[in-house]
């Protein structure tokens, strides 16, 4: 018909490009200074600033790691420094929360634990090293101990600050309507404190990756901070920056694999709401 124009519905490719691109744009961004750090890194070391020994280039200590990859020395290292992390960091976990529980609900066990915790908690724990391998010795279950005695005290305070913190109209309207003390404790208090208590489990996360590491240097012994350790013996600084690398990435993917487990666990939460940055 005559007069009559029809227009075509937009399919939206254009949209979705833009979006896919803003994406990109502050995906790099968010990495930008790590790639600056590195490039800086390899002109450094390449300008004659500084000898090989002091400041080995990136490309050679990426030769490294890719060497111990193909030897199977990194996945073996790597497997025992986070076993004895990992395992540290489920014990502390849960022993965190069960003790920030008993003392957010018990008088008698907040009045014995409060002291503990008080003075434990800002006192360097890595002084108790060599009372616990007079006790236990060098191997695993030491340093496991180590990692638990260093990151049970920032979950068990997180646990005691979510509790408390958990509004009293909650509890109020949940006693109102009959819930027991169980179900009160599992359908209120804990989903309402687990934003704050996942914030300890993080702090813990990375605190018992270091604490692996300087308990493998100390001891010695396989992983990835007794591997350093020889490295710097035999003044191999190629080795002992590999194993800085190595390290800095484990930590990285735990510290996002812990974001995303938080993500997942509080999705029904308001922050869920939030843009996701991290």
């Amino acid at each position: 018909m005559a007069g009559v124009v029809i227009s075509e519905r937009p399919n939206g490719l254009p949209e979705k490009a833009a979006r896919a691109a803003v994406t990109l744009f502050w995906a790099g961004a968010r990495v930008f200074s790590i790639v600056l750090l590195l490039a800086a890194w390899e002109i450094l070391a390449r300008s004659g600033t500084f000898t090989p020994f002091q400041l080995p280039a990136l490309s050679r200590v990426l030769v490294r790691i890719w060497d111990d990859a193909l030897s199977g020395d990194l996945a073996i290292n790597t497997a025992l420094t986070l076993y004895r992390a990992l395992t540290g960091f489920l014990i502390a976990a849960v022993g965190g929360v069960v003790l920030g529980m008993a003392m957010s609900q018990n008088t008698l066990a907040r009045w014995f634990f409060d002291p503990i915790i008080s003075v434990g908690f800002p006192m360097p724990k890595i002084a108790f090293l060599p009372v616990v391998i007079l006790w236990l010795g060098v191997f695993d279950i030491s340093k496991i101990t180590m990692i638990v005695f260093d990151a049970i005290f920032p979950v068990v305070a997180a646990t005691i600050i979510a509790i408390k913190g958990v509004e009293r109209e909650l509890i109020w309207s949940a006693r109102n309507m009959g819930a027991r003390d169980s179900e009160l404790l599992w359908q209120i208090v804990l989903p309402a404190a687990l934003p704050t208590i996942m914030t300890g489990l993080q702090v813990a996360l990375p605190l018992s990756l270091i604490v692996a590491v300087v308990t493998e240097m100390l001891m010695g012994g396989y992983g990835l901070g007794g591997t350093m350790m020889t490295e710097s013996r035999f003044a191999n600084s190629t080795g002992v920056f590999a194993g800085i690398v190595e390290i800095a990435m484990i930590g990285y993917v735990l510290i996002k694999g812990m974001a995303l487990v938080r993500r997942r666990l509080l999705i029904w939460h308001q922050e869920a709401a939030t843009p996701y940055t991290q």
